[in-house]
């Protein structure tokens, strides 16, 4: 086995250890689960070049369930259902949202990652052609696939191939009816697997991943934003939400710690020929001071000090997030 991998499996039995759900028959799925989330890259030689610290991404797939459980929902602030939103007559992404088909241990992130408001702006529509990148355990695409599905719209997941699609694949056969048209496609591409075709795309989502590719001095970043950039239709919309790393702060941060600064997302973008088309507070979290010993996997879901100051964390939260809307130009 993976050395990596073994060394999260055991941090999340100690986790595990501490939860409500020890001795359920969920304990055992999230471990086994661990083995689907380190994932081959086609950068650098199809291997993704995973350091120390976002080794605990895969930690974050598979451990946010047992941290949510274990934490009582008074120190998770909470606030009873005005991080979720009620379905409304006419609203698709409402109804999306509150689809019970969704988990609840996804439901209990809403009052962090707002995505009826953050898919709202990103304009979103039912029959779009939406390409939600690296979805990782499916927290998005468990609102986007009946979305997609409600208005004859049509939902790609794109992931380094196959591993990074896994999760999604799982929901496929879990539940077809739902993630049965869900398309899958290799991000980035090599050339070999599936992939989103040209200038097919209304749409494409990327949630908290621009940091994960560039770690180990490899920046495939630039790489990344011209692939998308041709997967979308002439006028189409990237939507972006990452840790930000504030201007003032060391640039050297973005390559360990998670974070990375509004000017490099944006210098990205227009390099591969994207313009900043908005931008939006609806992801962001003032409590959040980014000098964590691990980086943002400090802060809830992650948590990776464990009992460490683990109130602190929990008090602030999620990480603060930029929420960037970029278009493609119509010509």
């Amino acid at each position: 086995m993976n050395p990596t991998l073994s060394t999260s499996r055991r941090l999340l039995r100690r986790q595990l250890a501490s939860s409500a759900i020890t001795n359920s028959t969920a304990a055992p799925m999230l471990i086994d689960s661990m083995d689907t989330c380190i994932t081959p890259h086609p950068f650098a030689n199809r291997a993704f070049p995973w350091r120390e610290v976002p080794h605990m991404r895969s930690l974050l797939l598979v451990a946010s369930a047992a941290v949510l459980i274990s934490v009582p929902a008074a120190a998770m602030q909470h606030d009873g259902h005005a991080g979720h939103t009620t379905a409304k007559a006419g609203d698709p992404i409402a109804a999306a949202v509150a689809a019970p088909t969704r988990t609840p241990a996804n439901l209990a992130r809403d009052t962090y990652r707002h995505p009826a408001e953050t898919l709202a702006f990103f304009g979103v529509k039912p029959g779009d052609t939406v390409v939600e990148l690296w979805p990782g355990g499916g927290w998005y695409t468990e609102i986007l696939a009946p979305l997609a599905k409600a208005g004859g719209g049509t939902l790609y997941a794109a992931a380094p191939w196959d591993r990074g699609l896994n999760r999604v694949k799982t929901k496929q056969t879990e539940n077809a009816d739902v993630y049965g048209a869900v398309k899958l496609a290799e991000f980035p591409n090599a050339g070999v697997n599936p992939k989103v075709p040209d200038a097919s795309a209304d749409v494409v989502l990327t949630f908290r991943n621009v940091h994960n590719w560039r770690f180990d001095g490899t920046d495939n970043t630039a790489a990344a934003f011209k692939q998308i950039f041709a997967m979308l239709k002439p006028g189409g919309t990237l939507g972006i939400v990452e840790h930000r790393l504030d201007e003032s702060d060391d640039s050297a941060k973005e390559e360990k710690s998670g974070y990375m600064k509004k000017s490099s997302i944006v210098a990205f973008a227009e390099a591969a020929g994207f313009k900043l088309a908005g931008e939006s507070e609806i992801n962001a979290n003032p409590k959040d001071t980014k000098d964590y010993p691990k980086g943002v996997w400090t802060l809830p879901p992650v948590l990776t000090e464990g009992e460490t100051d683990r109130a602190k964390y929990v008090a602030i939260g999620e990480s603060d997030r930029m929420t960037l809307k970029f278009v493609k130009p119509a010509s």
